[in-house]
């Protein structure tokens, strides 16, 4: 008899711990996600070649073509660059998560971890805090090797690291909405496909691969308002790498790119947490 009371009782007691509780939740997803990531070194690699393809592509075979401040300049456009790269990088990697995210519900892990006594939020923080590791990791090698072809910055240290966490949240905002297509998709690879279809336009219809003034007006209006332009704006004015003669367009992402990207990657991930956290919720129903 006592050891059936303690049996039904040790779920209340282990679930009782409030935000302390889903923090430690969270924390051991992220841990146990991490160590699968340790034992599958392939999902790493192949997380940098892109990047890494995209750096030397548009570094030697559009660098001599596309200009930026007014001129055409290899060295200006590699620093101009870098930061759409980095940015790009830091968003794409949601497909990564909703992949993920899919992959353990197709494999019944999710309906394990909704079994447990614990944190409804816990098993999508986890993930993504996880994926938030990674993508840390994948910007360290990825600014390696833009420093190798040649990009330089031109502020001192505290706003270079700024700049890096401001990719880092907007990231991490955007790996919530890879957790809310990887828990409406049934499988791995439909939210593959579900997490770049969108992200294409969202990325190439900004400043990051080009100066947004030669863009046509309709183009240049969304390009100013996108959210993943103000990071990239933002990160070009923290790491010095605004070309001269660059001309910043009137919208007010651009005259204020850091606190837009502040508010823009809170408002995402505020209102996609909620979203994930909620299909989450419903699913377990």
């Amino acid at each position: 008899m006592s050891v059936l009371t303690e049996t039904a009782t040790a779920p209340v007691a282990r679930s009782g711990g409030g935000i302390g509780q889903s923090v430690r939740d969270s924390l051991v997803i992220a841990r146990r996600n991490l160590i699968r990531m340790t034992r599958i070194p392939e999902m790493v690699i192949f997380g940098l070649i892109q990047p890494i393809m995209f750096v030397v592509l548009f570094t030697y075979v559009f660098g001599g073509s596309i200009k930026v401040g007014g001129t055409i300049s290899p060295q200006a456009y590699r620093e101009f660059l870098m930061a759409g790269i980095f940015a790009q990088t830091v968003t794409f990697a949601t497909a990564g998560a909703g992949a993920g995210i899919a992959d353990d519900m197709h494999k019944g892990l999710i309906d394990r971890f909704r079994s447990l006594p614990m944190s409804r939020g816990a098993v999508l923080t986890g993930r993504t805090l996880a994926d938030l590791v990674q993508t840390a990791l994948t910007l360290v090698v990825l600014a390696g090797v833009a420093l190798i072809v040649g990009w330089r910055v031109h502020e001192n240290i505290a706003k270079v690291l700024f700049g890096f966490v401001l990719l880092l949240l907007l990231g991490y905002a955007f790996s919530w909405i890879g957790a809310l297509i990887g828990l409406t998709v049934r499988t791995p690879e439909a939210a593959t496909s579900g997490g770049l279809i969108w992200l294409f336009p969202l990325t190439f219809i900004s400043n990051a691969f080009v100066d947004a003034n030669q863009m046509p007006t309709f183009l240049r209006h969304i390009a100013e308002w996108n959210p993943f332009s103000a990071t990239v704006q933002a990160c070009r004015v923290l790491f010095g790498n605004l070309p001269e003669g660059f001309v910043t367009p009137d919208a007010w992402p651009m005259q204020h790119p850091i606190i837009a990207s502040i508010l823009w990657s809170v408002l995402i991930l505020v209102v996609f947490r909620t979203l994930a956290v909620r299909k989450y919720r419903s699913a377990a129903v």
